[in-house]
């Protein structure tokens, strides 16, 4: 075989090393990339080396920037640690499928139960959490929660008359049935558009998804006299699960303010019978932040999320692990199993076992090893390098902030200063428009067709706004700000 695999990764990196830092391609590059693409499959195939060569000169340089560049500040993407990278090659090399726990053929469901084991650790969730899964992203996590929502809380009332069986047994109409259920409601406040296609999914409808947020300037944060209120009052045969958002996705803010309201919120969960699920994509990750002074209202709104039944994160956004790496956390081993287990396929048993086998935990019976690259750098950085990291980047976002608030061209959107004059409340999320309605109207495309950042459009109180998320592990604050403003003003001439 002529084709080496050393040799064409070799090259890969030169290109990947040669890379402008730009967010975006240019346009030409976009264009000669798709002018590339074939017209139809090719009968004789052209061979690995050419393909290479396609790949390489033709293709990359039309991907955009997140991996590459330290100012893609778009959808929470992250970046690819060196280690990640390493990892993930690793796992391409070796091609495990990590499905069934074989303890004398593979050590990789070993190393996955110790990356899972590991990342609870780094978030500091405490003991208990016998139910755990990568997948392929908080889609895939959130789905994981609202089926086992979905199940804790018809089995409940199963039990309550004497009955057995479950969703995953029966069926959703035929447990529902026969429990008297006529409607799974979850409540949330400016729930991910991901939690209402996981209620499609598994069977509640996204109709039944009710946004419960009652403040006009903070519609992220719950009222958990409200919560209550909607729990008692449910009416007869709806039973519920309440999904927190730990980092909303257009403002970065987090549902709860503290412990306390948690502890209240679990109190009222456990008073009604419903199941706690927190979507933690990437707000989760300020369990994690430094101790200290500068973090402590970041750490103070992301603490009590321990409490919770279930909570999911995605690996590919904080990490910095590549696309795509999910993970779902439970306190319950035996309720994943109960909807996910694959049954009357005796090939697929590993015995008996302390780590489950993966296939009968989740969504995917075929898994791609994404737990090693999480594994690799864990280990790596460990709690202090992810912490030190984790300021970085909410320290650029505050610069942006201050510096939009104190713009006489530019609004900051969702969030104000302190008596200290300090952006306490900022994590890694700043929305923003401009004052002129004539410059907003166009700003987002404005900003991206510098090429030299990249942010996401969004909506702000009904009206245009722009959405800079700081994610990547390159961040240097003092130059991504100074690149930030710079930016903001060439737009403006």
């Amino acid at each position: 075989m002529s084709f080496s695999i050393s040799s064409s990764y070799n090259k890969l990196r030169a290109v990947v090393d040669s890379t402008p830092n730009d967010a975006l391609p240019s346009l030409s590059n976009l264009k000669k990339a798709e002018d590339s693409l074939p017209s139809s499959l090719p009968v004789s195939g052209l061979g690995e080396a050419a393909t290479e060569t396609h790949l390489l000169t033709d293709l990359t340089p039309g991907f955009n920037g997140p991996k590459t560049s330290s100012n893609y500040y778009g959808f929470v993407t992250g970046g690819v640690l060196p280690i990640a990278e390493v990892a993930d090659n690793i796992v391409t090399a070796f091609d495990q499928n990590v499905q069934v726990h074989l303890s004398d053929q593979s050590i990789a469901t070993a190393v996955e139960d110790r990356a899972l084991s590991m990342l609870v650790e780094l978030l500091n969730l405490g003991d208990g959490w016998n139910g755990k899964t990568f997948t392929t992203g908080a889609t895939g996590a959130n789905i994981l929660g609202l089926a086992c929502g979905r199940e804790a809380v018809v089995d409940a009332r199963l039990k309550a008359i004497g009955e057995s069986g479950g969703v995953g047994e029966l069926g959703l109409l035929g447990a529902c049935l026969r429990a008297g259920i006529r409607e799974i409601q979850v409540l949330t406040t400016m729930g991910h558009s991901s939690l209402y296609k996981a209620a499609s999914v598994v069977g509640i409808g996204r109709a039944s998804v009710r946004d419960i947020a009652t403040s006009k300037d903070e519609p992220w944060k719950l009222d958990v006299d409200v919560l209550e209120r909607q729990l008692k009052g449910a009416k007869e045969g709806v039973v519920s699960i309440v999904a927190l958002s730990m980092g909303e996705v257009n403002t970065g803010r987090f549902a709860t303010d503290g412990l306390e309201t948690m502890k209240r919120v679990r109190e009222v969960c456990d008073r009604y019978g419903a199941w706690l699920h927190v979507d933690g994509a990437f707000g989760l990750f300020a369990r994690c932040l430094p101790p200290t002074a500068e973090f402590r209202t970041l750490i103070n709104s992301a603490s009590g999320i321990e409490l919770a039944d279930s909570i999911c994160g995605d690996g590919h956004k904080m990490l910095n692990v590549p696309y795509d790496c999910g993970f779902f956390l439970t306190r319950s081993s035996t309720i994943l199993a109960s909807i996910f287990q694959n049954p009357n396929a005796a090939y697929l048993s590993a015995g008996q076992s302390t780590i489950p086998s993966p296939l009968n935990n989740g969504l995917e019976n075929s898994r791609r090893f994404r737990a090693l690259p999480v594994y690799a750098v864990l280990l790596a950085y460990g709690r202090d390098g992810f912490a030190e990291m984790f300021a970085r980047q909410v320290r650029l976002a505050r610069g942006v902030s201050r510096f939009l608030s104190e713009s006489e061209d530019f609004e900051l959107l969702a969030t104000q200063p302190n008596q200290s004059g300090e952006f306490d409340n900022v994590h890694i999320i700043v929305i923003f428009r401009a004052k002129n309605e004539s410059v907003n109207a166009e700003l987002v495309k404005k900003i991206n067709d510098t090429r030299k950042m990249y942010v996401s459009g969004t909506k702000w109180e009904g009206k245009p706004a722009c959405r800079i998320a700081v994610s990547t592990w390159r961040v240097d604050v003092g130059r991504d700000v100074r690149l930030v403003e710079e930016v903001l003003g060439e737009i403006l001439n």
